[in-house]
């Protein structure tokens, strides 16, 4: 199932495109934070339909809206009340004495929980993994998107806590009111880029929640830096009247505003409520980018290792064609210098194109043989 450069399981063993972990030398340093960012590392788009097996049964995906009390008073004026698509096996309504593992499905930057079950072309590549032995789970995806484009799962005044929202208020959610296996061990916890990075995030800030976690191509493992910004962006930013205004921007306006809520927020600093790591004059403001790197995983994981010895497996994938391969492929080798079981699959593919197909094929087997039953 997987191709040969995939990292066999052991134990021991970008969204920006130059960006890296922390360097002793300043000068390394500074030129990997001026590095520029593509789009396409965090953007998802649209891939092909896997190609499908007889379905054994009719998945039954449920709209819900959750009032998140993490989420409220944020402001960027963000809705608390969350969309949440919750895909339910087709053994579902028939053997309602049955329990089942739940695994919850974290989506990327510039999209919403909506758009996301359509690119994954949700239901029939659920069906499709059931139909072909993958063991039945429910699955949950909720909205984590904002007027910047995407919450990227943190907490701050500015975005509100959607790293609580996810792992606290979402499954006390679902264990409330389906028949989930309330315990951490049947909890598994995914995404894609943006939303790769939040598993990444969660996974380390909030053990105990959750016994698994996949990383597809995660971005903004390695510190953001400056994402491009330039002088003339920094001044078209200042004239924003409002969050609102940054609805659908391009990436090179959205990106930075989106992570700057998350990692580097002002809440006095009205309209936009976020410090920038570029001033207006042009110049670099270190303690904006030591706020960044703080949010970036590859920079304070030797500070999550009992977390992450905590998880029964570790999922790790990225397209070959994709930026993002050094900066997973390091985050293996220090899941591996710690000797915490992991795996990565370098696959044939850039960042979104397989995604649907491997969602299918590997991550949701992937969960199937790991979490408790």
């Amino acid at each position: 199932m997987f191709a040969s450069h995939v990292a066999t399981w052991r134990y021991g063993e970008a969204f920006m495109r130059g960006s890296s972990y922390m360097k002793p030398a300043i000068a390394t340093l500074l030129s990997l934070l001026l590095a520029a960012s593509p789009a396409s590392a965090i953007c998802a788009e649209v891939s092909p339909p896997p190609e499908k097996a007889q379905p054994a049964g009719r998945v039954r995906i449920e709209k819900r809206v959750i009032h998140s009390a993490a989420i409220a008073g944020n402001l960027l004026g963000t809705s608390p009340d969350r969309d949440v698509y919750v895909a339910l096996p087709p053994s579902y309504d028939q053997q309602p004495g049955r329990r089942y593992p739940v695994v919850y499905a974290l989506h990327g930057f510039s999209i919403n929980a909506a758009k996301w079950l359509d690119e994954l072309h949700a239901q029939a590549a659920i069906e499709a993994a059931f139909a072909t032995g993958t063991p039945e789970m429910i699955i949950v995806f909720p909205d984590g998107s904002n007027e910047y484009g995407g919450s990227f799962y943190a907490q701050s005044q500015v975005t509100g806590n959607f790293e609580a929202f996810i792992a606290e208020e979402l499954p006390a959610f679902i264990d409330r009111t389906y028949r989930s296996i309330p315990r951490p061990a049947s909890r598994g916890l995914m995404g894609h880029s943006m939303g790769g990075y939040g598993a990444a995030r969660i996974g380390m800030r909030r053990p105990g929640r959750f016994g698994a976690l996949y990383l597809m191509s995660p971005c903004c493992l390695a510190p953001l830096g400056v994402q491009g910004l330039t002088t003339e962006t920094v001044a078209e930013i200042s004239t924003f009247k409002a969050p609102s205004d940054a609805v659908g921007l391009p990436f090179k306006y959205a990106g930075p505003l989106a992570t700057s809520a998350a990692f580097s927020p002002n809440p006095a600093k009205p309209p936009l409520f976020v410090d920038l790591p570029v001033s207006e004059t042009g110049e670099l403001r270190p303690d904006i980018l030591a706020k960044r790197a703080a949010n970036a995983p590859l920079a304070i994981i030797d500070q999550h290792i009992a977390a992450l010895r905590s998880y029964r497996a570790i999922g790790i994938d990225v397209g070959d064609q994709d930026s993002i391969v050094p900066a997973a492929t390091h985050l293996h080798k220090n899941l591996d210098n710690y000797a915490i079981s992991n795996r990565l699959e370098v696959y044939p593919g850039n960042h979104t194109n397989k995604v649907s197909s491997r969602f299918e094929t590997v991550v949701l087997p992937f969960f199937g043989n790991t979490l408790s039953r």
